[in-house]
């Protein structure tokens, strides 16, 4: 199948709020795209539907033509925007349940990363800074030989340094088959590793296109255009 993402017509709503207002949408095979907006646009929303963790108010979300449900989870890889992870644990410790958990984990690969990133297996979460944390918690996701991976502000609570660390685990883990979608705000930090955006706002989609597009018809970074669009 080539698209391993659709939405058709997707509409979500929460009590008083339309989180997503029919949404129509495909995401190819072998791309890294970020899905863009402003706080409250719907990201958040689209990637746990994705990831089946809420259901549609109608409309179909599709992975691999399948809908969200014990199937999806073992092709897709998703890092939520705060860490469900226990402070007591071990970074052997999570290792050992993403082995439990998921077929698809490569437990070498993971500690290959952790070496580079000088990361003591032992270590205990809860002694770890916080740009730490996000690291290791991206490594266990990055680690499973996925065919989506779902990234929600994988670099947003991160310095400058570690995100550039962050980026190029993202671009150098992943199968050349996969896609990645990228939630996140900080457009200048990830545009470098983007193939498309998706720009969202209030539920709906504003605007698809290949970042060569952009640059080519429009004569414009990712990030001038989202200020643009978005008035920010």
């Amino acid at each position: 199948m080539e698209n391993i993402l659709e939405c058709q017509n997707l509409v979500k709503f929460f009590p008083g709020c339309l989180a997503l207002n029919s949404v129509n949408l495909t995401v190819p095979r072998g791309k890294i795209v970020g899905l863009l907006g402003p706080n409250g646009s719907g990201k958040s929303t689209l990637i746990k539907l994705a990831n089946g963790l809420i259901t549609p108010t109608s409309g179909k979300i599709l992975i691999n033509g399948m809908e969200p449900g014990i199937e999806t989870k073992k092709i897709v890889s998703y890092l939520p925007e705060r860490t469900y992870l226990n402070d007591w644990m071990t970074v052997n410790n999570m290792i050992e349940f993403f082995c439990d958990f998921y077929e698809n984990f490569n437990k070498q690969k993971a500690y290959e990363m952790l070496k580079k990133l000088g990361v003591d297996p032992a270590q205990r979460l809860k002694t770890m800074s916080k740009g730490t944390k996000e690291k290791v918690q991206l490594i266990l996701v990055m680690s499973r030989e996925a065919e989506l991976y779902l990234l929600d502000e994988p670099i947003g609570g991160v310095d400058p340094a570690a995100r550039d660390y962050i980026l190029d685990t993202i671009i150098g883990n992943y199968n050349e088959n996969a896609s990645i979608i990228i939630s996140t705000h900080l457009i200048s930090d990830v545009e470098k590793i983007l193939d498309g955006i998706i720009f969202i706002n209030k539920g709906s989609i504003v605007l698809t296109s290949t970042v060569d597009d952009i640059r080519e018809h429009e004569n414009k970074s990712v990030d001038t255009l989202f200020r643009e669009v978005f008035k920010c």
